[in-house]
């Protein structure tokens, strides 16, 4: 009983830490969010798969509810009626089940957004890109890159890349952590996008219907590169992060 308390106690320790740590990257803005006037993305982005990484996916995610929460009563306006820690979230559960080997909850996960993205009405599946040399009009689908994320997450990679963050190897601990951020980050894109679109979409209609085929052709070119920017960051602060607590005498994990 009294381990079950310590315990307890040490995961709540964790949480309240970890999720004032996230608040204070939550009220940094990072990219203006396209199609939301005056929201952003927040620093915070850059730092969700590595709460799945290291604290796991449940402490992982408790942290971040609680550090957007208290964000917004610090001031940080909410975008999606106070869901918007929904899709950093996502990528913590992702992330998080992906470490812990749990590699079918892990794509369960990931599939459930993306399928519900795709049965939208306001999705735009595919994007019309013309050729002017020669008139001819591609369509390309909207979220190739979602999809290629996908493919990774169920495929021997996605193994290789944990073994790489939790084994002992520096070399290889840079590009695990590439691999899963890349997972994590087109996760968490996915349930910010269904968000986007439900929430200031079809419910507070503040965005009318026939704007979103315009603001989706301009996300498809803006998205690969916010979302790569964010991986870059999240890999390069996660290297140094784990490499700091190898140092310190910590294992892989703070908590498993």
């Amino acid at each position: 009983m009294q381990l079950f308390r310590g315990q307890t106690a040490r995961k709540l320790a964790f949480t309240a830490t970890f999720g004032v740590l996230y608040m204070v990257f939550r009220m940094i803005p990072t990219f203006p969010m396209l199609g939301a006037s005056g929201a952003a993305f927040s620093t915070s982005d850059m730092i969700a798969p590595l709460y799945g990484i290291i604290l796991g996916p449940y402490i992982g995610a408790s942290s971040v509810v609680l550090g957007t929460f208290i964000a917004i009563a610090f001031g940080r306006p909410p975008t999606f009626l106070g869901l918007d820690f929904l899709p950093a979230v996502m990528n913590a559960l992702v992330v998080g089940f992906l470490v812990k080997r749990k590699w079918i909850l892990s794509a369960i996960l990931y599939i459930i957004p993306f399928l519900l993205f795709l049965a939208h009405p306001y999705t735009m599946l595919l994007v019309p890109i013309s050729n002017p040399s020669s008139g001819i009009t591609y369509y390309v689908p909207f979220a190739w890159v979602h999809f290629i994320a996908f493919i990774v997450l169920i495929s021997p990679l996605s193994r290789r890349a944990t073994n790489w963050v939790t084994g002992s190897s520096i070399q290889r601990l840079l590009p695990g952590l590439a691999v899963i951020s890349f997972i994590g980050t087109f996760a968490q894109h996915l349930t910010g996008n269904l968000l986007f679109e439900t929430i200031l979409g079809m419910y507070l209609g503040i965005i009318k219907p026939e704007s979103f085929s315009m603001i989706w052709s301009a996300i498809f070119w803006v998205y690969p590169i916010e979302r790569t920017a964010i991986v870059i960051v999240a890999t390069i602060f996660g290297t140094g992060l784990i490499r700091a607590l190898r140092a310190a005498g910590f294992s892989n994990f703070i908590l498993t």
